[in-house]
């Protein structure tokens, strides 16, 4: 049977974001900490060692795959910021066009820094995705 590898833990959020090198990436994500934290009215969680993760839904495929995943959620990388949103939503490309500087993964958007995106539009984004995930698994 399949192991879930990213599960939420008890990690410290803090601690992990007071333990990242770049001066200017430990900004970005105290910052996004706060955008996210205030959006969604969640508590930050750690998934895994490396996610920073606003809720939870638990998904179910055709296949029988299911698990339990963060609604939206960040990652203050070495090379770019990961930023996860709900794959899917049909709103997903037109929020992306308006977002500014990025590279679209399938569930994910990476982003060089905080000062390269619109926060509007990220407060909108996080938003959606919420909403599109909670539409389609369930609160």
């Amino acid at each position: 049977m399949y192991e879930q590898k990213t599960k939420v833990t008890d990690n410290s959020v803090i601690e992990f974001i007071e333990q990242i090198a770049s001066l200017k990436k430990r900004e970005d994500a105290y910052k996004l900490l706060d955008i996210f934290s205030e959006t969604t009215g969640f508590p930050a969680k750690m998934w895994g060692p490396s996610i920073i993760g606003f809720g939870t839904y638990h998904y179910k495929y055709a296949t029988g795959h299911e698990g339990d995943a963060p609604l939206v959620g960040f990652s203050p990388r070495k090379a770019k910021i990961s930023l996860y949103f709900a794959a899917g939503d049909a709103q997903r490309e037109e929020l992306l066009q308006r977002l500014g500087k990025h590279t679209p993964g399938k569930a994910c958007v990476y982003v060089n820094k905080l000062d390269d995106i619109d926060a509007v539009v990220l407060k909108e984004f996080i938003e959606q995705s919420v909403k599109f995930l909670r539409e389609t698994y369930g609160a």
